[in-house]
């Protein structure tokens, strides 16, 4: 588990440190963390409980992980609470484990990530005081992160709210997993507005960091275009128990209302952005296009958006190599339990040191 910002040799971890392993072609491992100096493959997961998935759906999701053997892993929505409460200090980087139960939930969690192909990263956590959202992010041993923070402020000792940030610093990019809040279906502090303060916060942030390139990636609870949903009308209309909004803007299905959009818009004009998976797939993709699907039962069965992204900052442009939702069809084949599905970045290296620094700057 791991503390507030402190220096990165002082923080735990939830296995022994090993050498950053790159299979071949036999499956054998090779030594690879001398000649690589920085993460080129990205995974981002909404988990839907990170506690579930590790006793339900845990070895399809590990050979994923194998299989496809990311340098940095971004997880959302892990659903465990802080340590801390009863008269001790919350530590929002630690997992509860006061009572014998969240001990017990504790130690499941540890053991499926000290075991193979986990054992070969580092866990940062950061948490809700309840099993309420929060995020986790596992970066291979071989990367040394400058710095690591859990706020938009880049304070310190600070926790966003529900655990919804946690943003890594390397020589010459960082990369920044949200668990951006949704917006909710009516105007009142924990939904609409909620939403707004966030993306203002996200354009302060963005404006105050843009001395390096950035990776943004998380479930950002937004689909920018029509084609990111499956059925644009039905979520354009879409209302929760008939109420109304009384902004015009703020209709329609979370994630999909024209004030959102417009807000993503910006976000991403201001930041600079681009979107990895829309800037490789420019056409729409009924079975493998989104991130998210509803319920196949009910009125959602069907209903897909593309919530989950990687954002990059246009100097970083011309080194995507793929970007690719690893779920299809309704039936949720490759969301390995959870309603969002894996998506997938990957980098080419820098052509050459001097490039490398070039980036950076």
């Amino acid at each position: 588990m791991k503390r507030f910002f402190k220096p990165i040799e002082k923080d735990g971890s939830t296995a022994p440190k090993k050498p950053c392993l790159k299979r071949d072609g036999d499956g054998d491992g090779v030594e690879e963390g001398k000649n690589q100096k920085e993460p080129t493959k990205f995974v981002t997961w909404n988990a839907n409980s990170f506690l579930l998935r590790v006793k339900n759906d845990w070895s399809e999701f590990s050979k994923f992980v194998y299989d496809f053997d990311p340098d940095v892993i971004a997880v959302q929505e892990v659903r465990m609470p802080a340590a801390g409460g009863k008269g001790k200090p919350k530590n929002y980087g630690e997992l509860n484990d006061d009572t014998k139960a969240l001990r017990e939930e504790k130690q499941i969690l540890m053991r499926a990530l000290s075991s193979p192909p986990f054992g070969n990263y580092r866990v940062w956590w950061s948490l809700a005081e309840s099993k309420y959202a929060g995020t986790a992010l596992l970066v291979k041993n071989c990367f040394k992160p400058h710095k690591v923070y859990f706020n938009l402020d880049k304070l310190a000792s600070k926790h966003e709210p529900d655990g919804r940030v946690i943003l890594v610093e390397f020589e010459t990019f960082r990369l920044l997993n949200t668990y951006s809040p949704n917006n909710g279906w009516k105007e009142e502090e924990n939904s609409f507005l909620r939403r707004r303060k966030w993306d203002k916060r996200i354009l302060e942030f963005l404006s105050q960091t843009s001395d390096k390139p950035l990776i943004w990636c998380g479930d950002l609870n937004v689909s920018h275009e029509e084609m990111d949903v499956s059925h644009p009308d039905f979520f354009a209309t879409a209302k929760l128990n008939g109420y109304v909004p009384p902004n015009k803007e703020d209709y329609g299905q979370p994630g999909f209302t024209p004030s959102e959009r417009a807000r993503f818009g910006t976000i991403m004009k201001e930041g600079r952005f681009v979107d990895a998976y829309r800037y490789l797939h420019k056409e729409p993709d009924m079975e493998s296009g989104f991130s998210w699907s509803g319920n196949p039962i009910g009125k959602y069965r069907g209903k897909r958006m593309r919530i989950d992204y990687f954002l990059v900052s246009e100097q970083l442009k011309d080194r995507i190599v793929s970007c690719k939702m690893h779920g299809r069809g309704i039936e949720l084949e490759g969301f390995y339990g959870s309603d969002h599905c894996p998506v997938s970045l990957e980098l080419s290296k820098p052509s050459s040191d001097s490039e490398e620094k070039q980036v950076s700057n």
